[in-house]
């Protein structure tokens, strides 16, 4: 049943730029100026937490709170808004997840006035990875315009984040409640945030103990707001990775002799935890492709597929975006080869990250950046700098197609031109770009490097590392493999629980706080607009500390 946001928007005429239904003017500069700040905001939330929640209501509810307060705008309008906006979070999600390896490798080192400028500490890294970025967003965003017709029209996959984009615009919002709820909580949280670390009024970690173990609490919106996303099965599977690590290995481990030290016990956590990772990763391919022979899809094995998908135009359009990334590749540093296999690897992996996230709502991007890498190494010798930049690529790429399918879906449920959606999904990649790569360095700077240590745990980032570089002991890293994808495999989030085992204490149980709540507001509550307002919150919640601790970051960096 239609509500009266929805005829309201319905009678109103469709806006028109450039020829293409639903586009406009005031379309492209909102777009513009949300997937900066959703950039922003996305790339604090995956280096720190190592999670990055889908930004589908922060941008649903910030597009139709800004249109409506302009006035004369259509159901439609908001939607290619927010498609654009939501480009930047995954930009910073396939940076945040591959890049922070050249500093845990130690190929990048932390800033060190002694030994240069500001200027010469950062422009050798900012310009390869502001071009690897470009070529993710272009390949993904014209890779995605093929493969939309035929997952969504022709397959029609449930890409449940685009579902439930399309449910938070239909039902509109009705008296701005939901604009005024989601600007509160974004203000709260981001003057919650300056008290904490610009005039450190607010304390970060509160300590303590309980029976003589350590106990910590991080006073963070963003870490309850994670919780409350993921629900309480996940912040309870976060929390027991954390107390495994915290307390069975790191208190108990050392205690009763299983490790000498703190370091040791240290050294073991993260190597298994990274092997859960990877192993969970390798679960869900392996789910996906089961799922696909049994289905007889073939989505992903044959050319004549992908041929069939696409039009001669199109086709165009594909080989005008693998020309200029084959140019930015070579002016990064890879040679014609390695050029060529990773435009053919990204071709390859896009489409399956378009299905899985068709199917699951997952899209684990870093690890199809593992993939390409493996089977780059194994035809082509590619150094270590250069093997984190092609997991980038892959990594962006992905990243970008799971949001731009959510978005061509959402589209495809509200009768959206996709024409219109395609011109927003690159303005807003490309602005994401600018966003998330200065934001990279400038939180990496601002906290002394990439680490468990600094603050900054990129947890993924380790993962990309132990395929590049190795890490720990490799009997460890095998069996916490093999046990990851058998976990995942029998429906046990593996890898939530190898990011628990990374993060702090005390950040995992402020995401168990917002499971809990979560668990109370669904069993006990049971009241749909009460879920739905603490959905907004928590969105809130998440981009305000994201934003807030960025722009503190930039200020540090750039202003002194």
């Amino acid at each position: 049943m239609e509500n009266s946001f929805i005829k309201e928007v319905s009678i109103k005429a469709e806006k028109s730029l450039w020829g293409i239904p639903q586009l406009s003017v005031r379309s492209i500069l909102l777009t513009v100026v949300g997937a900066i700040l959703v950039g922003l905001s996305s790339m604090y939330i995956a280096l720190r937490m190592s999670a990055l929640p889908w930004p589908t209501i922060f941008v649903a509810v910030l597009s139709m709170a800004v249109l409506k307060l302009f006035g004369n705008t259509t159901l439609n309008e908001i939607n290619v808004t927010q498609t654009g906006m939501s480009s930047g979070a995954m930009v910073a999600g396939g940076l945040a997840f591959t890049i922070p390896g050249l500093w845990i490798a130690g190929i990048y080192k932390a800033y060190d006035p002694a030994l240069g400028t500001l200027n010469e500490w950062l422009m050798p890294k900012l310009w390869p990875v502001l071009l690897v970025s470009l070529i993710g967003v272009v390949l993904g965003t014209v890779l995605c315009w093929y493969y939309r017709k035929r997952n969504i029209e022709e397959q029609g996959l449930a890409y449940p984040i685009g579902a439930a984009a399309a449910e938070t615009l239909e039902a509109g919002d009705e008296g701005g409640t939901k604009a005024a709820v989601l600007f509160g909580a974004l203000s709260v949280s981001a003057i919650f945030t300056f008290l904490r670390d610009k005039l450190a009024f607010i304390p970060q970690v509160v300590d303590g103990k309980i029976a003589n173990l350590p106990m910590q609490f991080y006073a963070s919106p963003m870490a309850v707001a994670i919780g409350y996303i993921i629900g309480f099965p996940g912040a309870a599977y976060w929390t027991l990775g954390a107390l495994l690590s915290h307390w069975g290995l790191r208190y108990f481990g050392v205690l009763l002799g299983t490790f000498s030290d703190e370091a040791q016990a240290g050294s073991f956590i993260l190597t298994a935890a990274v092997g859960l990772m990877v192993g969970s990763g390798i679960g869900i391919l392996i789910q996906f492709i089961k799922s696909q022979m049994d289905s007889k899809a073939k989505t992903l094995t044959t050319n004549s597929d992908l041929k069939q998908s696409i039009s001669r135009r199109n086709g165009l359009y594909v080989l005008i975006a693998a020309a200029l990334s084959f140019v930015f590749s070579i002016l990064v540093g890879f040679n014609p080869l390695v050029s060529v296999l990773l435009i053919l690897g990204v071709v390859f992996t896009t489409m399956m990250s378009s299905v899985i996230t068709g199917q699951t709502g997952i899209n684990p991007m870093e690890v199809f950046g593992i993939i390409v890498l493996l089977a780059i190494r194994l035809l082509v010798r590619v150094d270590d700098t250069l093997a984190f930049m092609i997991a980038a690529v892959v990594a962006v790429a992905c990243g970008y197609a799971g949001d731009a399918m959510n978005d061509y879906k959402t589209g495809a449920i509200l009768g959206t031109d996709p024409r219109a959606q395609f011109v927003t999904q690159m303005i807003g990649g490309l602005a994401g770009v600018a966003a998330a790569v200065f934001a990279l360095f400038a939180i990496i700077w601002s906290f002394g490097g990439v680490g468990v240590e600094t603050g900054l745990t990129a947890a993924q980032a380790h993962s990309v590392t132990a395929l590049v570089k190795g890490i720990g002991d490799p009997v460890v890293f095998f069996i916490a493999l093999v046990l990851g994808c058998l976990l995942y495999i029998n429906n046990v989030p593996a890898m939530i629980i190898g990011i628990g085992m990374l993060l702090s204490l005390g950040m995992a149980m402020a995401i168990l706080l917002g499971g809990v709540v979560s668990l109370v507001i669904t069993k006990w509550v049971k009241k749909e607009q009460s879920s739905n307002i603490a959905n907004v919150i928590s969105a809130g919640m998440l981009g305000g500390e994201g934003i807030m601790a960025t722009l503190l970051a930039f200020i540090a960096m750039f202003g002194g």
